[in-house]
This record gives structure tokens, sequence and C-alpha cells, in this order.
């Protein structure tokens, strides 16, 4: 019996390394903007849009697998080989791009911080979000991401409550069901803008830089624990492990993604709020569980992803920046030898720039909102881009994507581009 148990714990333990990058993506996608579409979603149109999470699972999985394969075959990140193969205005474009979107998705993800923290203490929002943005990056720059991230996956666990509250309330499941399996959400303008909020939340463009950004710094410190040695061998295997990994982090991410919309629609639609104007009313969705601990249970989850998801803005912002300029860029710099400076400086100006922008008249929740509609309309090009790189034979060198694989980044390119054009033509 005991040892049984050894061996199971042995194999746990093997499983459980073999999660890196991926499940991290997957646990920052769920930031504050992703709760608050997601919610918006379930609000504003009930068990409709459901079929989003499902139909976006190996859309999402398959380009994450892309970014990570170019990262891992190539060993640069996705500026450094766009810049080897595009031409200049190309590269620009997408960093530039880039570093807006992320700088304005930090604003809101810190405002939205900020006013959680408020719903629970009261106080200024102000001096909220400035010791938020400080705090982020003074862990970012001192403190190891991988040790970071450990305490804050703690906080994260707070999402689970929104699949509490699907136990603790009635649903129609039949309703549930049909709407999954045959969705009738309508084709307005305001259906589809949602739309590409939930997509551009879901498939935003800085997972990408960032997963092969850490897939590279996985890579590096293997060969350097090794001696310098990357053989093809060890590579098939990173590329399998990376498989495993991120879709297990994109399934979890997803399945929570599903259960917000899932529990906002059962609680704040069936009430008749379908307009979500504040954190307070998102909030509220956990009250069936949580009750009157509704907004200490939803600001842990808002400030945990928050924290989470800030340096992963910040860092696939400062991953690209360096590599379009030729500075070497990595976490594993220290800043206290005089290393990185340009690195970690990139990732000062876009939490801090996003600190400022956080001061603007708009409400949090709707600032989100905007910031994955932002991401879902620049995602398009920067997709384009990705998936003409992974499938260059020169650039994979005999790594080429499987058909499966290129088709399923196609697809989610193609999807993204005839999303965001219908909601132009609805205008």
């Amino acid at each position: 019996m005991l040892k049984k148990l050894a061996d199971f714990k042995l194999r746990f333990v093997r499983r459980l390394k073999v999660l890196g990058p991926g499940l991290i993506t997957g646990a920052a996608d769920d930031d504050p903007s992703g709760i608050a579409t997601y919610s918006q979603a379930g609000a504003q149109f009930g068990y409709t849009l459901l079929w989003t999470m499902v139909f976006t699972l190996p859309l999402m999985a398959a380009i994450q697998v892309i970014s990570a394969r170019i990262g891992l075959v190539t060993g640069q990140g996705l500026a450094a080989n766009i810049k080897a193969r595009f031409s200049r205005p190309v590269l620009l474009s997408v960093v530039l791009l880039l570093l807006v979107a992320n700088t304005l998705n930090i604003s809101a993800d810190i405002a939205a911080m900020a006013e959680a923290l408020r719903l629970v203490l009261g106080g200024s929002p102000q001096v909220y979000a400035i010791t938020f943005g400080l705090a982020s990056l003074v862990l970012q720059v001192f403190l190891p991401y991988q040790t970071y991230v450990q305490w804050l996956k703690w906080l994260t666990l707070a999402l689970l409550a929104y699949v509490g509250v699907v136990f603790m309330i009635e649903i129609d499941w039949m309703r549930v069901t049909k709407d999954l399996l045959w969705p009738r959400p309508g084709h307005s303008h305001e259906v589809l803008l949602t739309v590409v909020a939930v997509f551009g939340t879901t498939i935003s463009p800085y997972l990408f830089f960032w997963q092969a950004g850490q897939e590279v710094e996985d890579v590096n410190a293997n060969a350097v624990a090794n001696g310098g040695t990357h053989s093809a061998q060890e590579l098939r295997r990173h590329l399998r492990r990376t498989r495993i990994d991120t879709i297990i982090g994109m399934t979890f991410s997803n399945l929570i993604a599903f259960f917000i919309i899932l529990s906002t629609a059962a609680t704040l639609h069936q009430a008749g709020i379908t307009d979500i104007e504040t954190s307070a009313q998102a909030a509220e969705a956990l009250r069936p569980l949580a009750g009157d601990l509704t907004f200490v249970l939803f600001s842990m989850g808002i400030i945990g992803t928050g924290l989470l998801a800030v340096p992963v803005l910040a860092g696939s912002a400062a991953y690209a920046v360096a590599e379009a300029a030729g500075w070497h860029g990595s976490l594993a710099l220290r800043l206290d030898r005089g290393e990185g400076r340009e690195f970690y400086g990139v990732i000062a100006a876009a939490t801090l720039g996003g600190v400022v922008l956080s001061f603007t008249r708009m409400d949090a929740v709707k600032e989100l909102f905007w910031a994955a509609v932002l991401n879902g309309v620049i995602a398009v090009p920067i997709m384009a881009v990705m998936m003409r790189l992974a499938t260059d034979r020169t650039a994979m060198a005999g790594h080429t994507l499987s058909t499966r694989l290129r088709w399923l980044g196609w697809l989610a390119t193609a999807v993204m581009a005839g999303t965001v054009l219908a909601t132009l033509l609805t205008i």
C-alpha cells in the first residue's frame, strides 16, 4: 500500500513538473479584463454566449502552442523573429500595437484592482492604484517571477468561487444545453462587439509574446544546467512538454471563463441586471455563495489575477521592445548588477504608464471591456504575422507545424478577422 502511494506521488510530481509557462499563461489570461468581459457577456446575453468558450478553446490552445513552438525552435522571441524575416515597418507596427494595447490593459487592470479594494476597505482608489503599480513594479524587478507567481496563484483560487456559485443556485440545465449547442444570440452590433471582446480577452496578443519569451528562457536555463548543450532529442521532448502544458493551461483558463459567464447569466441576467456598470454590480454574481463576504471574495479574485497579469503584460511588452531594439531581455537579469536596464526600463514605463492612465474618469468595468475589444482588434495582424513565421521552413528548421495545427492557427486568425470585420460593418 505504501509503495503504491509512493509511486502515485512520484507520478503526480513528475506530471506537475511538466507544467510551466503554459499554465502560468492560462492563469494570467483570466485577468480583471477577462473577468469583467465574461461577466458582461453573461449578464447581458445570458447563456447564449457560452458557446464562445467551447469554440475558442482549440483555437486558443493552437495559437499558444504555435507561439511557444516558435520560441522553442528558433531560440528567440516573436519580435526577434519578426525582425529577422519581415520589413522594419511590419516590426515597428507589431511592437507599437502591442505596447499601446498592453499599457492600456495594465491601466484597466490596475484601475479595477483599486476599485475592488475600495469596495472592501473604502478610501481612495487613486492611492490604491499607485500602491498596486509600484508594488507590482518592485516585485517584477527584484523578485524572480517564478517565486512571485507561487504566492499569487493562491489569490487567483478565489476565481473558483464562480464554479461554486453554479452549485448554490437553481439553473435551467436544459436551457444551458440548448444555448450551448444551438446558440441564437443574434447579429446586432452589441452582440458582435461583445464577441470581439470575449475573443480578444481569451486570445490575447500579449500572451503570444509572453509564452514565446518564457519558453526561450526555460530552454536557455536548461541548456546552462546541462553544460550549454541542447540536442534535437531534447528539443522534441520540450515540444511535447509544451503541448501538454499549454493545453492544460488553456483548458483551465476557458473552464473558469465558462463558469463566470454561466454564474453571471444565472444570477445577474435572471435578476434583470443586463448592463454591468460598476465593480459592485459584477461582484453581486457571487452573493449566492459568499453572502456578506461577496465583495471580499470578488476583490481577492480581481487583485490576485491583476497582480498576476500586470507583470505578464509589462513583461511581454519588454520582450518585444528589447528584441526589436537588439537589447538583451530576460527576467533572469539582475538590475542590482547593472544588467537589463533597458529591459526593466520598458517594464517600468509600461507599468507606470498604466498607473497614470488609470486616473481617467471611465468606469473600471467599461475600461476593462474596451481593453478586451482592443486586444481582439490588434490580435488579427499579429496572428497573421505569427502564422507566416510558423509556416516558414527556413525559420522553423525542420519543425514546421503539423497540418492540424496549421489549419487551427489559420482558422483562429480568420475567425478573429471575420468577427472584427462584421462588427465594423454593423456600426
